[in-house]
């Protein structure tokens, strides 16, 4: 879920091509979980290998990491370890809303409502250990980095991005602000349009740039401050305070400078547990063992991976390669790996 600040969040549009030449340290399960909820055929199924195994995230994660760096983007995958023990609720809520999801999604198949059913089937999407070993095999033998993190991706990402080892995080939630990442870019691995069917419009996606010294400066804030805005707002960690939204936690906290000041507060979320979310955004545990420098690509074991195990099509394989960097395009390989 992450947590809802959008409607405070300054944002800038920006294009790939001015992203070129900058590593982003990308969160792997929020992108990997895009790519198993939009890859589907029209009756919602993932796309599959001969042994029925899903490879959407397979597919989502080649050609478009194939396009990044074709653009001059260097990729960093930082994939999630173990979760502080205040997610357990928002991972068993994800859990009921999956199961719920697929129910709904088998009836509506049955009835050959299919384009409901490929809605429900996105939102039941699941991520299993081959899934994740797949996904790190594919990175690899492209030549991507990948980190493993202690706890949390997007902690790890800012803490990377800290260090001045990745220009930016890359995730489509707002946590990696809460992290305290200096800046994170929303979009780069989605590609298209976002369609809304309720209001009935389509939104075409473009990648943001969001400053994290901007939105402290814009709404006067410290980043413990928006921190707090966060904790009333809700987080993975907690399910924040009902009756405030983004707006009127900003507002709360612009007047009273920290939750514990606002009053009757103690009686709605307890300190307790706003120390303890505050300690997972402001001191979260990271690692400094980790490696961001993009490598060779091994397009034989690519192509032996996709086209002889994951049943992809060869030749569809063989064109994303050839349009890496050194194959056509500006740049030389060496340039590109030094």
């Amino acid at each position: 879920m992450g947590v809802n600040i959008t409607k405070i969040v300054p944002r800038n549009r920006t294009t790939f091509k001015a992203l070129s030449g900058k590593v982003i340290a990308l969160d792997a399960y929020n992108t990997i979980y895009q790519f198993l909820a939009i890859i589907r055929d029209y009756r919602g199924q993932p796309l599959r290998d001969r042994d029925g195994r899903a490879t959407s995230h397979l597919s989502g994660l080649f050609y478009r990491n194939i396009s990044l760096m074709a653009e001059g983007i260097k990729p960093v995958y930082v994939f999630d370890g173990v979760p502080p023990e205040k997610k357990r609720g928002e991972i068993d809520r994800r859990i009921k809303i999956k199961k719920e999801s697929r129910v709904k999604y088998l009836e509506a198949l049955a009835e050959e409502r299919y384009e409901e059913a490929k809605k429900h089937a996105s939102a039941s999407s699941t991520l299993e250990d081959y899934m994740v070993v797949d996904a790190k095999r594919l990175l690899a033998l492209m030549g991507i980095p990948v980190v493993e993190a202690p706890a949390e991706g997007e902690a790890q990402a800012g803490y990377i991005v800290k260090r001045g080892d990745a220009w930016a995080s890359g995730s489509q939630d707002y946590d990696s602000l809460l992290f305290g990442s200096p800046r994170v870019v929303r979009n780069i691995t989605l590609t298209g349009k976002r369609h809304y069917p309720s209001k009935q419009i389509a939104v075409k996606l473009e990648p943001e740039i969001i400053e994290l010294e901007r939105v402290l400066l814009k709404h006067k804030l410290t980043r413990e401050q928006l921190v707090d805005v966060g904790i009333l707002v809700g987080t993975d960690y907690n399910a924040g305070v009902r009756g405030l939204g983004p707006v009127k936690a900003l507002q709360a906290i612009n007047r009273h400078g920290r939750i514990e000041d606002i009053p009757g507060i103690e009686e709605r979320i307890s300190t307790a547990e706003v120390e303890e979310v505050r300690r997972i955004f402001l001191n979260p545990e990271v690692t400094e063992r980790y490696n961001t420098d993009i490598e060779e690509p091994d397009e034989d074991g690519v192509e032996e991976f996709l086209c002889g195990e994951k049943s992809f099509s060869e030749d569809r394989v063989r064109k994303a390669l050839s349009k890496l960097p050194g194959k056509g395009v500006e740049g030389t390989l060496d340039k590109w790996f030094s």
